[in-house]
C-alpha cells in the first residue's frame, strides 16, 4: 500500500517533464530560419503575441436581437465576451473591449505600440488582476525562440544584418526590427567571428518567477531611485579581469531588460518621481532603453502596462511637465461594477475560491452586493438609486403596468464618475468573511448586513458618507429584502408556483388576443365558441394598477410583444413581459398572502395550519434556504413584514 502512492507522483512527476521536452529546441540560426519559414508567428512582436494571446481562447460576438437585458444596458453595441477572460472578470465588457482594441492596434503596427497602457480605477476595481490575467497568460503561451546565452532573450532575428532584412522579409513575410544588446553583439564578432547564421538558438517558456519575458516595477522611495531596477547595472566585481567599456561586465537584469519580448509591469506607476518614468519615455516611442554606464543603448520590445489609482494620475496629470510622458500613455478606465447580477458572480467566485464550509441563504450575496453598488451611484432626479440600481443590471422596472423608460446611457452620461468612488469589492468580501468565519453552519442576509454596518461604523469615512452608507443599509436594504422575503415566502404557499403562473399567463393570452383580435375563444373541453373573459383579463391587470381605459392599450402591447418574440424565434414564458410577469406574480402571492401572513405570525396553529407551515418550511428548503436558518427568517419576517 506504501509503494503505491510513490509509484504514483513518479509517473507524474515523469510524464510531465516528457510533455515539456516535448517544447524544447535548441539549434542554429540557420535552422531557426526554416522554421520561421513555415511559421510566421515564431517571430510575433510583443504586441502582437498578446493580442493573439487573448483572440485564440475565441471570441463570441453578442446578439442584440435575443438579448434584451444586454439590448437595454448596451444599445446596439454591444461588447464581444472575450473567453481569455471570462469567468474571472465581471461587468466590465467596456474595459475589456478597450484593452482588446489597444492591443489589436498595436498589433497592426499602429501608434498604440509605441504607448503605455494605463489602467486607471479606485483600490480594488480588478486593476492588478488584469495584469496577473495578463503575465499568466504569457506563461501559458508556448515556448518563445531567442538567442541562447542573451540576458535579454533577444529576437534571434535581429542577428541579420541591416542591409540583408528586405531580401530576408520578402523571403520570411515578416518584418524584422530591433538590434543585439551589447553582450550578445560581442559575442557574435569574438566569438563567432561575425558568422550569425551559426550562432545558437533556443527555446524558452515565460515566466515571471524565472524573470523570463515579464518584468515587474514596484513603486520605489523617491529619494532612494535607482534605475538600475529598469536597466540593470554594471557588475563591478568584473572589472579585474575585463576593461570599463567591455559589454561582458554587464548585469541586464532590470525590468525592461527581463521583460525583453513580453511584458513590463509599473505598480502603482504615479508614485514613482517623474525623473524615473523617462526611462519609459524612450522605450515606448523610440523602443530603445540606455544601457548601464557608457555602453550605448539596448533595443526592447515589449508591452508596458501601467496602473494606478485616480488620485495619482489626475495629481500627474495636473502637472504641465509631464506632458512628454501624458502624450505616450493610453488611459483605459477600470471602473467599480455596477451591475448587479456581475457583482453577485464577484463574490461567488471568491467564496468558492475559499474553503469556508457554511452555506448561504438566498439573497445573502445579493444584499451585500446592493449595498456595494449603492454606494458607487450618483443620485439623479430621474429616478430613486434603487430603480438605478435595477435599469444598470438590465431589469425592467414596472410602474403603474409600464416599462419604465429611461436610457441606461443617458443615467451613464449625466454621471461620469460613477463607479470609480464607493465601496471596494475587498470591504464586502472582509464583511462576508467575517460573517462566514463566525459560524460553521449558515449565513443569512441579516448576518452580512450586521457585519457591514459594523464595518461601517468602525470605518475611517466623512461622517456624511457614513450617515449615507448606514441608511442604505438599515433602511433601503432593509425594505429591499423585505420584498424578496415575502416574494419567497408567499410562493412557498404556492403549490406548484411556476406552472400555476404558466397556466395563468396562457389563459391571459388567449383572452387578450380574442379581445384584441375582436374574435371568440373555443373552450378546449366542449368546443364552445366564447367570449373573452374581461372580468378575468381585468383581475390580473388591476394586480400593477392597469384600470379602466389603460385596459385595451396593455393587452395590445402585450399581444404585439408576444408576436415579436414568435417572429425572432424566441420562446415565450411568463417571466418572457416584465409587466405581466409582475401582475401575475401579484395575483397568485395576494391569492395566499393572509394565510402566509396569518401561519407565519401565529405563535401556536392548529393541525391544518400546522401542515401548511411546515409544507411551507419543507419548500423553503427546497428552494435553497439552509435548515437551519428557516426559523430565523421566519421569526425576522413576522416581526419586520406583517406588522399588524
Amino acid at each position: 500500500m506504501a509503494q503505491a502512492p510513490k509509484t504514483e507522483f513518479a509517473d507524474l512527476i515523469a510524464k510531465d517533464r516528457a510533455e515539456r521536452r516535448k517544447f524544447e529546441w535548441r539549434g542554429t540560426f540557420l535552422e531557426y530560419l526554416e522554421r520561421v519559414k513555415e511559421d510566421a508567428s515564431l517571430a510575433w512582436l510583443a504586441h502582437r503575441r498578446v493580442y493573439e494571446m487573448i483572440m485564440n481562447p475565441g471570441v463570441e460576438p453578442a446578439d442584440p436581437e435575443r438579448d434584451a437585458r444586454l439590448r437595454r444596458l448596451f444599445g446596439d453595441r454591444i461588447p464581444p465576451t472575450y473567453h481569455f477572460f471570462e469567468d474571472e472578470f465581471f461587468g466590465m465588457e467596456r474595459t475589456l473591449e478597450k484593452i482588446a482594441r489597444y492591443f489589436y492596434a498595436a498589433a497592426m503596427g499602429g501608434e498604440e505600440a509605441r504607448q503605455v497602457l494605463y489602467l486607471m480605477g479606485p483600490v480594488g476595481s480588478g486593476k492588478s488582476s488584469l495584469v496577473e490575467r495578463l503575465k499568466r497568460g504569457l506563461e501559458e503561451l508556448p515556448p518563445l525562440y531567442v538567442i541562447d546565452g542573451c540576458p535579454m532573450f533577444g529576437n534571434p532575428l535581429t542577428l541579420i544584418p541591416r542591409h540583408l532584412r528586405p531580401a530576408f522579409e520578402d523571403m520570411l513575410g515578416v518584418k524584422i526590427e530591433g538590434d543585439l544588446c551589447p553582450p550578445t553583439r560581442w559575442r557574435l564578432l569574438n566569438e563567432f567571428d561575425g558568422r550569425y547564421e551559426e550562432m545558437p538558438v533556443r527555446t524558452i517558456s515565460f515566466s515571471k518567477r524565472g524573470q523570463r519575458g515579464i518584468g515587474v516595477v514596484p513603486p520605489v522611495d523617491p529619494n532612494n531611485q535607482d534605475t538600475s531596477v529598469l536597466i540593470g547595472s554594471e557588475d563591478i566585481s568584473k572589472l579585474d579581469r575585463f576593461s570599463e567599456g567591455d559589454p561582458r561586465i554587464l548585469q541586464l537584469n532590470g525590468a525592461f531588460n527581463v521583460g525583453n519580448r513580453g511584458m513590463v509591469e509599473f505598480i502603482e506607476v504615479f508614485k514613482n518621481d517623474t525623473e524615473y518614468l523617462h526611462t519609459m519615455i524612450t522605450a515606448t516611442q523610440e523602443k530603445f532603453i540606455p544601457a548601464p554606464g557608457r555602453h550605448g543603448t539596448c533595443y526592447v520590445d515589449c508591452c508596458i502596462v501601467a496602473h494606478s489609482n485616480e488620485a495619482e494620475w489626475q495629481r500627474f496629470r495636473s502637472d504641465h511637465t509631464n506632458e512628454a510622458i501624458l502624450d505616450r500613455i493610453v488611459v483605459v478606465k477600470v471602473p467599480y461594477n455596477l451591475r448587479l447580477s456581475e457583482e453577485i458572480k464577484i463574490y461567488r467566485k471568491f467564496i468558492d475560491r475559499s474553503n469556508f464550509e457554511a452555506q448561504l441563504a438566498p439573497h445573502t450575496l445579493e444584499v451585500a452586493s446592493m449595498f456595494a453598488i449603492l454606494t458607487r451611484l450618483e443620485s439623479t432626479p430621474k429616478c430613486d438609486l434603487m430603480t438605478k440600481l435595477r435599469l444598470y443590471n438590465g431589469d425592467e422596472v414596472v410602474e403603474k403596468g409600464r416599462t419604465k423608460k429611461i436610457s441606461v446611457r443617458e443615467l451613464h452620461d449625466d454621471a461620469k464618475r460613477e463607479g470609480m468612488f464607493g465601496i471596494s469589492t475587498r470591504f464586502i468580501m472582509k464583511a462576508l468573511d467575517s460573517a462566514l468565519s463566525q459560524t460553521t453552519a449558515s449565513i443569512t442576509p441579516l448576518g452580512v448586513r450586521e457585519a457591514l454596518i459594523h464595518m461601517v461604523r468602525e470605518a475611517d469615512l466623512a461622517d456624511d458618507v457614513k450617515k449615507q452608507y448606514l441608511e442604505y443599509l438599515q433602511d433601503t436594504l432593509h425594505k429591499a429584502y423585505l420584498e424578496l422575503l415575502e416574494k419567497d415566502i408567499t410562493k412557498a404557499f404556492v403549490y406548484s408556483f411556476h406552472e400555476q403562473a404558466e397556466t395563468l399567463f396562457q389563459n391571459y393570452l388567449d383572452h387578450a388576443e380574442a379581445f384584441v383580435t375582436k374574435t371568440k375563444l373555443k373552450d378546449t373541453h366542449t368546443g364552445e365558441d366564447l367570449n373573452p373573459d374581461d372580468a378575468f383579463l381585468k383581475s390580473i391587470e388591476e394586480q400593477i394598477a392597469i384600470i379602466g381605459p389603460a385596459a385595451e392599450g396593455f393587452r395590445q402591447e402585450v399581444i404585439a410583444f408576444l408576436w415579436r418574440a414568435t417572429r425572432r424565434g424566441e420562446s415565450v414564458s411568463y417571466t418572457a413581459y416584465e409587466p405581466l410577469k409582475d401582475a401575475i406574480e401579484k395575483k397568485l402571492m395576494s391569492s395566499v398572502r393572509d394565510i402566509s401572513r396569518i401561519i407565519t405570525k401565529a405563535r401556536t396553529r392548529d393541525e391544518e395550519q400546522r401542515e401548511r407551515y411546515d409544507r411551507m418550511v419543507h419548500t423553503l428548503i427546497e428552494n435553497g434556504y439552509p435548515e437551519d436558518t428557516v426559523d430565523t427568517i421566519l421569526k425576522y419576517a413576522a416581526n419586520h413584514l406583517w406588522k399588524d
